[in-house]
């Protein structure tokens, strides 16, 4: 399996390289003026550092994953950041090279145009005559599943599911006799060499429980004696993540049930870098005059302080405290009788007229930016909850505390995807956290700049969930 979506990957990256050569070649004839020797050298680097920068920023911003279980939308969205990526490239190396350069900025605006008609047919083209081959029977491998529990039967839906992987399913063994699979279940485990041996078998997943170890050791002598290709799934398969890594520690191998890249440094100082940038230009030409503004109108409207301050966890649980511009009544409490956090509801009686309107445009959240500032928040980032909600939260929700692996933020994922506000739901506050674990996992840093640009036209066109 792990060879053809190799082979795939290749023939992917090949043909979107033809795709991007053709549209910087008709990019650069479109633009007429003689052209010197050296610049047509320089054109030839140009079109080379292009073609890696396209395979890398692909790959990183999983252009080329396994793309037949997802939706074409993702990778559309994938591929139109990949060329953003080569936008701004092109005119970086322009830059460089300007002495050489006879590039029109119109060519580079042609060249993006291209390669988005042409790559996102071509994908789309690509993705419809790969289902259409494979729903046809062509090109088919067998498969064959050893345990039928579980974790066997989820991996066979999957197949059955996607006809279009390219497998042709041959039946279930396991030492248990399972009766209802409609003729799929073939008999014990000792039946594989006689299956073996009476006809080829492309790949044979192991899909056995961990406590049946013995049996996973005759299953691999059986078929590397019949020169079969092994695949296993792991037991502990429901505790990983889909963005799982497998390394090696000295000889063993180790496997991380969840990979981040903010777990990297490099990638965590790039975060910081552009927060810290960010947050100074805001308070040097925005917030100079905003904050004082909101300032005396609070002062003027309700009696109290500016400045909301509470307690909150942020990476690894450290607690710190957040700041905002205060929209309730200073007399107002954060739980109830029972010790229970009291969310903000809509019409909420704590909340103050003005304090409404902070809320509804978010204006109130502005003051967290002195939190970027210190270096306990980043612009985006899972929204940091209130201590009592964090632990009447934590047992409830699956996962919940794996959203503090990254430092809080302003606005986040699932914010933008309309997540925020009241939770008193459990399936509503597990939709929040999954989409916390996914920009976790899948986080980039044009996924950070595309939040931002989504969150601030949620507040201008109003988020009917902000109160």
């Amino acid at each position: 399996m792990q060879i053809h979506r190799k082979s795939l990957y290749l023939a992917r990256v090949t043909l979107d390289s033809f795709f991007l050569i053709g549209s910087f070649v008709i990019a650069q004839s479109s633009y007429k003026t003689p052209t010197p020797l050296d610049a047509i050298n320089w054109e030839f680097m140009i079109l080379a550092l292009l073609l890696i920068t396209w395979i890398f920023s692909g790959k990183s911003l999983g252009l080329y994953d396994e793309f037949r279980s997802r939706d074409f939308s993702f990778e559309l969205i994938a591929l139109i950041k990949n060329i953003f990526i080569q936008a701004i490239s092109y005119i970086i190396l322009v830059f460089i090279i300007r002495e050489y350069s006879v590039i029109s900025r119109f060519v580079i605006i042609y060249y993006a145009g291209l390669l988005l008609i042409f790559l996102s047919l071509e994908k789309y083209l690509f993705r419809k005559f790969l289902n259409l081959y494979r729903s046809k029977g062509r090109n088919l491998r067998s498969l064959l599943i050893v345990g039928a529990g579980e974790i066997g039967q989820k991996f066979h839906k999957s197949i059955t599911d996607n006809p279009h992987f390219g497998y042709k399913f041959i039946g279930f063994l396991d030492d248990q006799t399972v009766n209802s699979m409609n003729g799929k279940y073939l008999g014990t485990i000792d039946e594989l060499h006689s299956i073996l041996s009476n006809g080829h078998i492309d790949d044979i997943v192991i899909a056995l429980p961990n406590y049946a170890s013995s049996r996973l050791r005759d299953v691999v002598a059986t078929c590397e004696r019949h020169t079969t290709r092994i695949r296993i799934i792991p037991d502990y398969f429901d505790f990983v993540s889909s963005r799982y890594n497998i390394t090696l520690f000295g000889d063993f191998p180790i496997i991380s049930l969840r990979e981040d890249r903010l777990n990297e440094f490099h990638w965590r100082l790039l975060k910081r870098g552009f927060d810290f940038a960010f947050t100074s230009f805001l308070f040097l030409f925005v917030f100079s005059w905003v904050f004082p503004l909101i300032a005396l109108s609070i002062k003027i409207s309700s009696k109290g302080p500016v400045f909301f301050k509470q307690e909150r966890w942020g990476r690894y649980n450290k607690k710190f405290i957040t700041y905002k511009f205060r929209s309730m009544c200073t007399d107002s409490k954060d739980t109830d009788s029972s010790g229970n956090y009291i969310q903000a509801s809509k019409d909420d009686p704590r909340i103050t007229k003005l304090g409404k309107f902070l809320r509804k445009t978010n204006l109130d959240e502005l003051p967290q930016f002195i939190n970027v500032i210190l270096g306990n928040m980043s612009i985006v980032g899972p929204r940091p909850h209130p201590i009592p909600l964090n632990i009447e939260s934590r047992d409830k929700v699956h996962h919940y505390m794996i959203r503090h692996l990254v430092k809080p933020g302003i606005t986040g994922w699932a914010q933008v995807n309309g997540f925020r506000g009241e939770t008193k739901e459990n399936g509503l506050m597990q939709e929040r956290i999954n989409h916390d674990i996914w920009y976790i996992e899948n986080w980039t840093f044009l996924l950070d700049i595309q939040i931002i640009i989504l969150t601030v036209w949620r507040m201008l066109k109003g988020d009917p969930n902000a109160y």
